[in-house]
């Protein structure tokens, strides 16, 4: 996909490690905020936050809680937590390593729709994963990223993406897996699937990465691939 063009100024927050409901409760402020403001015929700002969470299984609004494969007792032994989420998608892990991104985008200020909004997240990991040498793909009927598809058995996903619109305004957004501990997966059905795998970019390259320069990789390539200015 072409980069947008549109200089949109949008404000960055990094949140640094925060539990998810602490994060969650960020969002939903700035998120009604916007959605008072777009109804009200005001201009509405601009938000791409980035932050790692704390161990948790979060499960979209359409996922199915048979694809967490331990109970409640197992995983308070563990320190994990777990939510049902406002978010598309099912189920997912988020910890230490993992960079999640929220963008709270209103998408009509980028001439996007939800689904060219998706695609353009998508394109950010792929074009990231580029300057590592890997190829990121798209897999039909399953959102995010992943290597091999064409692959038999060896499809795995990099980075999964659920996200929530109303309004035109985006909130939720994307987990990209840097030096992610992936047994957490072994305790999902990832994203609903039995038949794939998970990896990282840690995985993938065969050593632990420098999380706060692929941080800032991920941030430059999602603001030149939606056309957003960041203001101070």
């Amino acid at each position: 996909m072409t980069p947008l063009k549109n200089n949109i100024p949008a404000r960055f927050i990094d949140l640094g490690q925060i539990g998810y409901q602490e994060a969650w409760n960020f969002q939903e402020k700035l998120f009604a905020e916007n959605l008072k403001s777009k109804m009200s015929g005001q201009s509405v700002k601009n938000y791409l936050i980035f932050c790692e969470h704390d161990h948790v299984y979060t499960l979209g609004k359409s996922g199915s809680e048979n694809n967490l494969l331990v109970n409640n007792q197992r995983l308070q032994e563990m320190g994990v937590t777990f939510f049902k989420t406002n978010r598309g998608g099912d189920i997912t892990y988020h910890g230490p390593g993992q960079i999640v991104g929220y963008p709270i985008l209103d998408l009509e200020q980028f001439g996007l729709g939800i689904k060219s909004y998706v695609d353009l997240l998508e394109e950010s990991i792929i074009c990231t994963l580029r300057h590592f040498g890997l190829k990121g793909e798209r897999l039909p009927g399953a959102t995010g990223v992943w290597l091999d598809t064409e692959i038999p058995g060896k499809a795995r996903k990099i980075c999964a993406i659920g996200v929530r619109a109303s309004r035109h305004i985006t909130m939720h957004g994307f987990a990209f897996n840097v030096n992610t501990d992936l047994s957490f997966f072994r305790l999902i059905n990832p994203c609903g699937f039995t038949d794939k795998a998970v990896t990282s970019l840690e995985r993938e390259l065969g050593k632990k990465q420098n999380f706060a320069e692929i941080n800032q990789i991920v941030k430059e390539v999602l603001t030149k691939v939606f056309g957003i200015k960041i203001q101070p």
